[in-house]
């Protein structure tokens, strides 16, 4: 960074937001078949490995706001790729669970993105793997005290 600004050559924050726009862009391209979208894929994995998440754990973990994210919700339980209570047991918490259609669908998606991960990782030794997750585990603690 210079006097007069962030020079974005030189900018790991850029070079950040320019390598998860990339992310982004291929898992689009390799869920879109599949129709899904990179929040809806997501959202099913969230579930798969955390069950019974609320609307609002679910929309922190997929970086959506809960608004959106109930409206995803409603139209996964539409889908039958989701099931949630009628009513919540406590308060106002519906919390939402994978079907068996959505554990199908789920796992077809999972092999497309963990090849774009694969893809993505294809340049790195396993030690570079391993430095650049801790690195970015460093960036975001780091971002977030």
């Amino acid at each position: 960074m210079s006097q007069d600004g962030v020079h974005l050559e030189t900018s790991l924050g850029y070079l950040l937001k320019e390598a998860s726009s990339a992310l982004h862009v291929a898992m689009d391209a390799v869920l879109r078949p599949l129709g899904m979208t990179v929040t809806h894929y997501s959202c099913l994995e969230l579930l798969a490995q955390r069950p019974g998440l609320s609307n609002s754990e679910l929309a922190r973990g997929t970086f959506v706001t809960r608004q959106s994210m109930n409206v995803l919700l409603q139209t996964l339980e539409r889908d039958g790729y989701v099931t949630r209570p009628a009513q919540a047991s406590v308060g106002k918490v519906l919390p939402a669970r994978l079907t068996s259609r959505g554990r199908r669908s789920l796992a077809k998606a999972t092999v497309a993105v963990r090849s774009v991960e694969i893809r993505m990782l294809s340049g790195m030794t396993q030690a570079e793997q391993s430095g650049a997750f801790a690195i970015l585990q460093s960036m975001i603690r780091s971002l977030r005290d």
